[in-house]
């Protein structure tokens, strides 16, 4: 038998058999913060004896058109560096680290396997920015989270139909206007509940687009899987 190699982990450096040695999940990944069960943004602890299912402020005034949202970590450092490596240097064994958590935090949530949705999918990409980085990082994540889940995956679920400036140049409301016509559900999706899948979400204006174009089409419900948050809208 040949001894299983080991690899350097993804944050420090270190030899590791993991993605990220012992000592960086420990450091980085077991967070216990309390966060919004709809839009995954954290909140002060001491909100958890006030509600029992937990919503910021935001969601409970006016609640966004996706139902709930996974989030593993904070978008912050050094985590930060591993959705840059996936999303632009192809580290693409970063996809399997975050769908595997994402199926273990959403396994420990759900109660039963009405909570398990139907079919999830990816933030589709254009496909000129498709073309030149040569992979969707939203479907590398997608399709272990799905297998992890036991469920079916679509990567032409939905499709952007317009090629948007990013995100990160604009501000809340104009990434909403960017973002707002910019998706099609490809496919029938009347009476499902669809997971949607992305590595990091900041302001959320692009899920609530496709959340919103979803309901539209018949979904009855939408819930999200994103490897890193940021901290604050």
């Amino acid at each position: 038998m040949h001894a299983v190699l080991p690899n350097l982990c993804a944050l420090c450096g270190n030899l590791s058999h993991k993605t990220l040695c012992a000592g960086c999940d420990e450091a980085y990944w077991n967070q216990s913060r309390l966060r919004c069960t709809v839009c995954a943004v954290p909140l002060a602890a001491t909100r958890r004896a006030a509600h029992a299912c937990y919503r910021c402020a935001d969601c409970i005034a006016e609640p966004p058109p996706f139902d709930a949202t996974f989030a593993l970590a904070d978008y912050r450092a050094p985590l930060d560096t591993l959705a840059v490596g996936l999303k632009f240097r192809a580290r693409l064994m970063l996809a399997s680290e975050f769908a595997q958590r994402l199926a273990r935090l959403a396994q420990d949530a759900w109660r039963d396997e009405s909570d398990w949705p139907d079919v999830i999918a990816p933030v589709p990409l254009a496909g000129q920015r498709l073309k030149e980085r040569g992979y969707n990082q939203a479907w590398q994540i997608a399709r272990p989270l799905a297998r992890a889940l036991q469920v079916r995956s679509d990567a032409t679920l939905l499709r952007r139909v317009i090629h948007t400036v990013p995100q990160s140049r604009l501000d809340l409301d104009a990434r909403r206007l960017n973002v707002g016509r910019a998706f099609v559900v490809a496919q029938a999706v009347r009476g499902l509940h669809v997971g949607v899948v992305d590595d990091v979400m900041t302001t959320g204006a692009t899920l609530e687009a496709l959340a919103r174009t979803l309901k539209a089409a018949g979904a009855r419900r939408v819930t999200n899987f994103v490897a890193l948050r940021t901290p604050k809208n």
